[in-house]
């Protein structure tokens, strides 16, 4: 699926983000663009592919922020989930065929749990995003692309660690705004997202 930028596009094996497939984003830090970056494709899904979740994000998504955008508010899931969960939540949500996306903040997964969470998507029209540290960058991983992304000058830095056919020596600059204000609305405690928030664990519209 498009990523909504023609430079990343150009090099990502089929022109797009991969669906039933595991891509992994290695942030050097919250709040450098990460979510941003998958913005557009958000807003692109169709309809009824079904929701979008996030799971365990470590902020308060911004609601007028994401409807500006265009992303649908009634599509969006939040779940919440402690650390030792969220993978299980991830993989329950891939498995249903009931997303369109999962979106994951997963800093102490291990390889294992990444491997079931690939699994579970295979073969699926989700798109599958799980968040960790630019230090993760030399584990292993079943993921079938890595980016690790950077703030830059302009934008965003994105360096294609993994992919599909030959390594990409260079990194990309790609015009990603950064959403400070949506850090400081998850520090400040601000439930400000309405009907999108979930209880803990999974949600059962989700698997309906």
């Amino acid at each position: 699926m498009a990523s909504g930028f023609a430079e990343l596009d150009a090099v990502l094996p089929g022109g797009g983000w991969p669906r039933g497939a595991l891509t992994e984003l290695l942030a050097a830090g919250e709040g450098v663009g990460e979510v941003s970056l998958l913005l557009p494709a958000l807003a692109a899904l169709e309809a009824e592919a079904g929701w979008i979740a996030l799971v365990a994000p470590p902020w308060l998504p911004h609601a007028p922020a994401l409807q500006a955008l265009g992303v649908d508010l009634a599509r969006v899931l939040m779940v919440r989930a402690a650390a030792r969960e969220a993978p299980w939540a991830c993989e329950q949500l891939l498995a249903s065929g009931a997303c369109a996306a999962v979106l994951a903040w997963l800093p102490q997964i291990d390889a294992r749990a990444l491997r079931r969470l690939q699994v579970a998507g295979a073969g699926r029209r989700s798109l599958a995003f799980v968040f960790r540290p630019a230090a993760t960058a030399a584990s292993a991983s079943p993921a079938v692309l890595r980016l690790v992304l950077t703030a830059g000058a302009g934008g965003l830095a994105v360096h294609v660690l993994k992919r599909r056919g030959p390594p990409l020596a260079r990194s990309l600059s790609l015009a990603v705004a950064r959403p400070v204000g949506w850090a400081r609305l998850g520090a400040s405690g601000q439930r400000d997202v309405g009907d999108v928030r979930a209880p803990v664990g999974l949600a059962q519209p989700a698997l309906s």
